[in-house]
């Protein structure tokens, strides 16, 4: 009987990401789950992060953009992995607004929506190394570009996409702290499931390589889909979600983190025997 062929060390180190990106989304249901049972259920996803679910949080996406940049290939889904990466640690380190009453034993200073202000020291943290680490990022691409170990001709518009979010980051932080505490988690994290539609887009008709098989195309297409409608309700009922006694926004932040498993799910089985396992092999 035939064997398969030992796998490579860069086939084990994508399947291995890949799982684990998977595996972060696990890790934030059970946080969530296990604080539900002493909290109950909150109204969105983002506001376990101010119960004891918060370290898992924050780790997990942190993970996420650790992971993203690894596997961000080639090409257009290179640039749109590595600024979903740069999104990632926005979502974790810059906290969603509450309503009065949202999270039992956590102040909020108005009748709408609004940052905790008790919060703020620990934004001014995050937000502070997400800058220097951002800068030091970049810097480090460019002197690798320099020493003709990475073609700036080829990641230029990941280069791009980062001076631009860390710019506009910096800039709101110094100048306009009250806007990007009140808006900061919500843009991040519309931007970040947007770009993750858009990446199961290029999966389903990718513009090199072989195409998927027909499940594949249409898997990667029923997540694409899934995505932009769950996209579309988040922002359409955020703002209502303070008024509602059903937790309508956690349901659809669940659905969009489902989603987004099941599509480093279907990659994972698609890649995980191609000898180029990048995001577009060949």
């Amino acid at each position: 009987m035939a064997t398969a062929a030992p796998s490579t060390s860069l086939e084990r180190t994508y399947r291995y990401l890949r799982i684990g990106i998977a595996g972060t989304v696990v890790a934030i249901f059970v946080a969530i789950a296990q604080a539900a049972t002493t909290y109950g259920w909150l109204t969105s996803v983002s506001d376990y992060f101010y119960t004891p679910a918060r370290d898992v949080f924050v780790g997990a996406l942190i993970a996420v953009s650790l992971a993203l940049f690894a596997l961000s290939g080639r090409g257009a889904e290179r640039a749109l992995l590595d600024a979903a990466a740069l999104f990632a640690p926005l979502i974790a380190l810059v906290p969603t607004t509450l309503a009065p009453g949202a999270v039992p034993g956590v102040e909020v200073p108005c009748t709408g929506r609004c940052f905790p202000p008790a919060y703020e020291a620990d934004v001014a943290n995050g937000v502070i190394v997400y800058l220097v680490l951002g800068a030091l990022v970049f810097l480090v691409a460019l002197l690798l570009g320099a020493l003709g170990q990475v073609s700036l001709r080829a990641v230029w518009p990941s280069l791009l996409i980062a001076v631009v979010v860390l710019a506009i980051t910096a800039l709101t932080w110094a100048f306009a702290r009250d806007a990007f505490l009140q808006q900061a988690h919500f843009i991040a994290t519309t931007a970040f499931f947007a770009l993750f539609a858009a990446v199961a887009v290029r999966n389903a008709f990718p513009r090199q390589g072989p195409p998927p098989a027909p499940v594949f195309r249409v898997l990667y297409t029923a997540i694409a889909v899934g995505l932009a409608l769950a996209l579309v309700a988040y922002i359409v009922l955020l703002p209502q979600s303070s008024t509602s006694g059903v937790p309508i926004v956690l349901i659809v932040e669940a659905i969009a983190l489902a989603l987004f498993l099941a599509f480093w799910v279907v990659q994972g089985i698609e890649k995980w025997s191609d000898p180029d396992p990048s995001i577009i092999a060949g």
